[in-house]
């Protein structure tokens, strides 16, 4: 049953001023906010000046004909349902109505019950299709932020929507929609939409990395294209979208350009950083929402800092919040302030990051961690751009760009209904993948020197490098705590060297772990019993460390913070 909220207006226009008054009354009763017109010009008038969920018009108004104003609302409100009223019914008249849009035509006299569930009925109807507008504009304005060519099919293989970048790229044009796409000619090799058709026969998401798109006008782009068919909840299959990527600029700069070896306070010579680097400059001035995914150490935060300083938010706040360090209420409190009285322990009004982060960005870090109930507020700042304060009914308006990270697979968490479909949808916008450190050996020897001097300016050494023997065990470590991991080692390696090159007995002796050096005995980073790439439960994991929480978390590729948070939850 639809509940009425004092949202709910209602338009109640009839001549007779009995009527008016015992239907007024009797939906006010019912909780719904109604205005009442007598004749055509004031209820013209009142439509101008408000928006209605619903109105009710007598068909016969003295001399006028309700018919009219059915037609001023539909061409001016469409969303605004209209029942019609008549003391003489006539096939014709409820014909016409139901033509030009009338959602239910009542006779007279009105009964109570009927007025009640035909109200309830229209408003719910009103409901659903104000949340598939919703829809709509959110998809509509996601697809005009994305500086990709979007292309959708249906079930069917025909041409569904497509975005502003598909038609300016590719040329698709407005007819077009709801033709097979397979026989759509464009003046290409249709190697996209090939794409499409195969994903939709196979349910299988696939990639063209970097194949030449030869565009009927215009030079020739290098493209990638990402097919992914569209599920249903039930899983079944109703359609396909490719995601276009050009790559041109990419391709060309890294052809021709010198690579940079820092961006900001990133590192990084390999061609992986490099297309990180290009990639952030291509998003700095974007209004979207950016995802960063890697691994934990892979340096998240550093990227966010980045994509805020490279753009014309730069001069703005910006604000970090690890979404796993505090509790659900305190979070809340956290991302939303409170007032004076919220809660236990409120004794005054505080001010939220979201808040503290207007005209400029919010890092929201480890962001697969958040509760259910922080999700769905999320989700309103984001779709609305305004949020309520803890204990606060008014709503407070901000301009906030969110860069969330996360080193979850938060597409398995919406699968696992661990997290809302639609916030991920909104938060991976656009998704920035960053490198793991194995991945990208070719930084060791920069960060390395990056590291011993900053710790040099810190501690006040002098330490010129790492012995030669040291930097090759060094590139053979497969580093699962990442660029976080290489920094650690470095500064113990810096406090407790007395040379000016830093030894092998500098290195700390957790590293020796996953480490193994000429002549040592075979040290892998599992026990004998577990083989090399074995996924351990943390039980196992603290089992083969005998109890040592730092090396548990290396065997599990976590963070000794989340091994203390998943231990704590499954007490």
């Amino acid at each position: 049953m639809l509940i009425p909220q004092p949202h709910h207006h209602i338009l109640l226009v009839d001549d007779d001023v009995g009527i008016c008054f015992t239907l007024s009354k009797l939906l006010e009763k019912e909780g719904y906010h109604v205005k009442v017109a007598p004749c055509l010009d004031d209820a013209r008038e009142l439509v101008q000046n408000a928006l209605f969920d619903l109105a009710f018009i007598d068909i016969m108004l003295a001399d006028e004909s309700g018919i009219d104003l059915l037609r001023d609302i539909k061409a001016s409100a469409p969303a605004t349902q209209v029942v019609m009223f008549t003391g003489c019914p006539q096939v014709e008249s409820a014909a016409e109505a139901v033509r030009l849009g009338a959602f239910d035509y009542i006779t007279k006299p009105v009964r109570f019950e009927t007025l009640i569930a035909v109200t309830r009925h229209a408003l719910s109807v009103k409901k659903l299709h104000d949340e598939r507008e919703r829809h709509r504009a959110n998809l509509d304005a996601i697809f005009r932020t994305v500086t990709d060519s979007i292309v959708m099919i249906d079930q069917d293989g025909r041409l569904a929507q497509y975005n502003i970048m598909a038609e300016h790229i590719c040329g698709y044009r407005r007819e077009l929609i709801g033709k097979n796409a397979a026989e759509i000619s464009l003046g290409c090799s249709g190697v996209c939409r090939d794409a499409l058709q195969e994903t939709l026969g196979s349910t299988v998401p696939s990639v063209l990395k970097r194949i030449e798109c030869r565009p009927a006008s215009g030079k020739t782009r290098i493209v990638t294209v990402t097919a992914t068919p569209v599920t249903e909840s039930d899983g079944s299959v109703s359609g396909a979208v490719a995601v276009i990527r050009d790559e041109t600029e990419l391709v060309e700069l890294e052809r021709s350009l010198r690579k940079r070896g820092k961006f900001h306070d990133l590192i990084g010579f390999s061609l992986p950083m490099q297309r990180v680097f290009s990639m952030i400059e291509s998003l700095a001035n974007v209004p979207a929402t950016v995802l960063i995914s890697g691994e934990s150490g892979t340096g998240k935060e550093l990227v966010a800092a980045a994509l805020h300083e490279s753009g014309s938010r730069g001069k703005k706040p910006f604000v970090k919040v690890n979404c796993s360090a505090l509790s659900e209420h305190l979070l809340e409190s956290e991302l939303f302030g409170h007032v004076r009285g919220a809660f236990t322990g409120a004794i005054a009004d505080k001010m939220g990051r979201f808040q503290k982060a207007h005209g400029g960005t919010l890092f929201l870090d480890e962001i697969g961690d958040i509760s259910p109930a922080i999700q769905m507020r999320l989700l309103r700042v984001l779709q609305e751009s305004e949020f309520e304060r803890v204990g606060e009914s008014s709503s407070t308006k901000v301009d906030v760009r969110i860069v969330a990270a996360t080193n979850q697979s938060l597409a398995e968490k919406v699968s696992q209904g661990a997290f809302r479909q639609d916030l991920y949808y909104r938060l991976n916008v656009v998704r920035l993948d960053l490198p793991p450190l194995r991945e990208r050996r070719d930084d060791l020897e920069p960060l390395v020197a990056h590291f011993i001097a900053h710790f040099n300016s810190k501690f006040s050494r002098s330490i010129s490098a790492v012995s030669d023997d040291v930097m090759l065990h060094l590139k053979s470590h497969n580093w699962p705590g990442n660029v976080r991991e290489l920094e650690h080692a470095i500064e113990h390696a810096c406090i407790l060297c007395k040379t000016t090159i830093i030894a092998r007995c500098d290195l700390p002796q957790d590293l020796f772990v996953t480490m193994q050096f000429p002549g040592d005995s075979v040290k892998n980073s599992f026990p004998p019993q577990f083989p090399s790439g074995t996924k351990l439960s943390i039980a196992e994991a603290l089992a083969a460390s005998r109890g040592n929480k730092a090396r548990a978390a290396k065997m599990l590729g976590i963070s000794r913070m989340t091994l203390y948070r998943q231990m704590g939850a499954g007490e």
